[in-house]
């Protein structure tokens, strides 16, 4: 089912600012029984990228309705777009702005099932993101990068490509957030810069904190990650899975990725 502004339809203005420019943001979220899983945390996000981009943010309370009047009735995915509506032609915000809401749902894909292994082999990827702390951690509509560094492969044993920026620093998987375990304490790369701020890495990040694990948030060479004791990829559709081989490094698992898999779905916050 989809939604746009809150009716059933499937189209768009052919001058919406989304389509012409990438100018807007969404948000893709799990759904367990008709609801979607982390709320707070995702319309949290959404709302501070709309304050980034100067965009509106639907309110809380109708957004959230949409989201279960479109959701699977088990498990399923929610997608969330706004944009900033249609404009004229041109890179000028327009005067009068009246976001495109679109809010849709799909089947839960079988690489996201409870019973998909946990355990996934990865590959580094050529392309490298451009740096551009403007839009750094923001989950914007652009993404250009993502796509071209996804078709890359086609190897079906291959889950997730990790991505380097220009200068050469690990920032993310393509899909995905990256951590690692090393002596103990948890490692994430600074996105400061460039990539995306995921909700499950916010999560992990809290949960953490929760179970007493040292963090480090920092910009960090590919040699780090070969280094890892244990090298997990999380997302808000996937949780979190233990990268066994990367390319021809391998990892024993360590025990930490169903550690922090279980710190992950704590709904204390």
């Amino acid at each position: 089912m989809i939604l746009v502004n809150g009716r059933a339809a499937d189209s768009v203005s052919a001058q919406d600012r989304g389509l012409a420019y990438g100018d807007g943001v969404f948000r893709t979220l799990r759904t367990e029984a008709g609801q979607p899983l982390w709320w707070p945390d995702h319309y949290a996000k959404l709302a501070a990228d709309c304050a980034a981009l100067a965009l509106d943010c639907p309110d809380e309370t109708e957004l959230h309705a949409e989201v279960c009047r479109v959701a699977e009735a088990g498990q399923g995915v929610a997608k969330i777009v706004l944009t900033r509506g249609v404009g004229a032609r041109g890179y000028a915000l327009p005067q009068s702005q009246a976001t495109t809401r679109i809010v849709l749902s799909a089947p839960l894909p079988d690489y996201a099932q409870d019973t998909a292994a946990v355990e996934i082999n990865a590959r580094w990827c050529t392309l490298r993101l451009g740096r551009q702390p403007r839009l750094a951690g923001i989950k914007h509509l652009n993404r250009l990068e993502n796509v071209l560094a996804r078709a890359e492969w086609d190897d079906p044993a291959i889950f997730e490509g990790l991505l380097c920026d220009d200068s050469g620093v690990v920032v993310s998987g393509v899909m995905s957030n990256l951590l690692w375990i090393s002596h103990g304490e948890l490692f994430t790369p600074d996105l400061g810069l460039c990539g995306v701020a995921g909700v499950a890495r916010t999560r992990l990040l809290r949960a953490a904190g929760r179970r007493g694990i040292r963090t480090h948030i920092d910009r960090f060479p590919p040699a780090a990650i070969l280094a890892a004791d244990e090298v997990m990829i999380c997302n808000s559709v996937i949780g979190l899975r233990r990268v066994a081989r990367l390319d021809d490094k391998t990892w024993p698992a360590a025990g930490w990725t169903e550690t922090l898999k279980t710190a992950l779905y704590e709904e204390v916050d």
